[in-house]
């Protein structure tokens, strides 16, 4: 089993920045790909970015591209997602995920096998 901890969520207002965290523990693997997504009320989840463990290749979703930055700290098996200029639109309850198997990025969520609780994250206009 593996246990994503997701932090750092909150209420900030438009142009402003967060920076999320996603702690793994349990049986972990060097080798992996990790992925932030999202989910706003009435919406579906959408994929935000994702990262490979080791290499760090990245992928992002078109709405993220420029203002969020995903990376790892491969010592703390910890994924983070630095996001700036926030939008009202980024309004979502943010979900961590990880991916075994293989370290191809994927944006399909049925593709991660383990994920977080979440954090909520609020842009105010």
């Amino acid at each position: 089993q593996v246990q994503l901890v997701e932090s750092g969520g909150g209420l900030v207002q438009t142009g402003g920045s967060l920076r999320l965290s996603c702690a793994a523990s349990g049986r972990t693997s060097s080798s992996n790909v990790m992925g932030w997504f999202r989910q706003a009320p009435g919406k579906e989840r959408e994929f935000v970015a994702a990262i490979t463990r080791p290499f760090s290749n990245t992928q992002y979703a078109d709405s993220a591209r420029g203002r969020f930055t995903i990376s790892m700290d491969n010592a703390k098996n910890t994924a983070y997602l630095q996001m700036s200029s926030l939008k009202p639109e980024d309004t979502a309850l943010y979900y961590c995920a990880v991916k075994y198997g293989s370290t191809l990025l994927n944006m399909a969520a049925v593709a991660y096998n383990y994920w977080g609780q979440g954090t909520q994250v609020t842009v105010s206009s």
